[in-house]
């Protein structure tokens, strides 16, 4: 059973509270499966570390990829009590073990209070990501499905862009 918490889209604001690390990853990524097995033992360790630590399918939650403005894999972060930065040390066990233990995030500039994940810039972020692939699923139902042919999707897409820019300007 792995000790890694698994968040999404539901359940993220956990890491508002008390001691986080946090791995962005997809599981395609070689490098994310080059971690797998260290990350897995970090969160064994974690309670001995004071920490909780957690894991984020990018490919499953692309709002929360948004939300943390996650944009290479893997991406780890260290938040306490909500304050958020970007883990960028070695990757290696003992030296995400001594980030927590030497307190070596102290040093670590936090992320901007308008980039902070649990801000209304974020929030409106992670909307812009879901509704990426919204459109996504969108365009793979008219090619897919319909069989319509690729340019005569993006036509559609051209057109209600158009239209809607049209109305909001009205």
């Amino acid at each position: 059973r792995s000790s890694v918490r698994v968040l999404c889209g539901s359940n993220w604001s956990l890491v508002l509270q008390g001691q986080w690390m946090l791995e962005f990853y997809a599981p395609w990524c070689p490098a994310c499966q080059q971690m797998e097995a260290t990350w897995e033992s970090f969160a064994k360790e974690s309670e001995r570390l004071g920490i909780t630590v957690g894991k984020v399918d990018v490919t499953q939650e692309p709002g929360l990829s948004g939300r943390f403005f996650v944009t290479t894999l893997p991406t780890i972060y260290h938040a306490n009590d909500g304050v958020f930065r970007r883990y960028r040390g070695s990757r290696t066990l003992e030296d995400l073990q001594g980030y927590i233990l030497e307190r070596k995030w102290e040093a670590v500039e936090p992320v901007a209070g308008w980039k902070s994940p649990s801000s209304i810039m974020m929030h409106g972020m992670a909307g812009l990501f879901h509704f990426s692939g919204w459109i996504r699923q969108i365009h793979n139902y008219l090619t897919g499905t319909l069989g319509v042919h690729v340019w005569i999707s993006y036509a559609i897409f051209i057109l209600a862009t158009l239209l809607i820019g049209l109305f909001l300007g009205l």
